[in-house]
């Protein structure tokens, strides 16, 4: 079982080699996180690991997320790469925020996830995830703004039940996607706020499903 505190003891061992000298606080392992201090204060009493902001540190600080949480050396990863899920993780891109799909392919950072991470998170088998931002209140309450999404690349039949993400002329969008009998496209919200939107079949490239999430905090 991962503890609360072995990690961020961890992560305030890496602050304190960027700040030789001087001593390191939960405050600024807050600040390092992008935290409140008072959010911060909760979750330590609740042991209540922050997974989104880890791996986004994870991934600016280019630190194994396997070392962090479970003490395995990158040689160890290589030797059982069977054993990990490695995730290509867009910082930048958010799903309803514009950009076609032909973002995916750069500008992104590696994380790798020992199996037992990808399985408490996401629950999916899949080893060929992508990660992304979800930007805006469209999806609420199964998706909050802010959180991270896993998407699954290899499933595009929307016929099946499910979130995807999908690239049309608007930019890049995450929604629950249904093909009407009349042969058009319609994309819906949860947030019912949010009105349906109709597309034709060639308006509309179907990037991937999402397979699992981790919520903003």
């Amino acid at each position: 079982m991962v503890l609360f505190s072995e990690v961020i003891e961890k992560i305030k061992d890496i602050i304190s080699e960027q700040t030789v000298g001087k001593k390191v606080f939960d405050k600024d392992v807050a600040a390092a996180l992008s935290i409140s201090q008072a959010k911060f204060a909760t979750m330590k009493k609740r042991g209540s690991i922050p997974y989104k902001q880890i791996l986004e540190f994870c991934a600016v600080k280019k630190i194994s997320v396997n070392w962090l949480f479970f003490d395995q050396a990158v040689d160890m990863l290589k030797a059982q790469t069977d054993k990990f899920f490695r995730v290509r993780y867009f910082a930048d891109i958010r799903a309803s925020a514009g950009g076609g799909a032909e973002v995916f392919d750069e500008g992104y950072e590696l994380i790798t996830l020992d199996e037992k991470i990808m399985y408490s998170m996401v629950g999916s088998g899949s080893t060929q995830l992508e990660a992304i931002h979800v930007d805006g209140e469209s999806m609420e309450p199964t998706l909050q703004d802010g959180s991270i999404v896993f998407v699954d690349r290899s499933q595009t039949n929307i016929k099946k039940d499910g979130i995807f993400i999908a690239s049309t002329v608007g930019g890049l969008f995450i929604k629950r996607i249904r093909q009407r009998a009349d042969g058009m496209v319609e994309l819906i919200s949860d947030n019912k706020n949010y009105t349906p939107e109709i597309l034709s079949p060639d308006e509309i490239t179907i990037v991937g499903k999402v397979v699992g999430n981790i919520e903003s905090l």
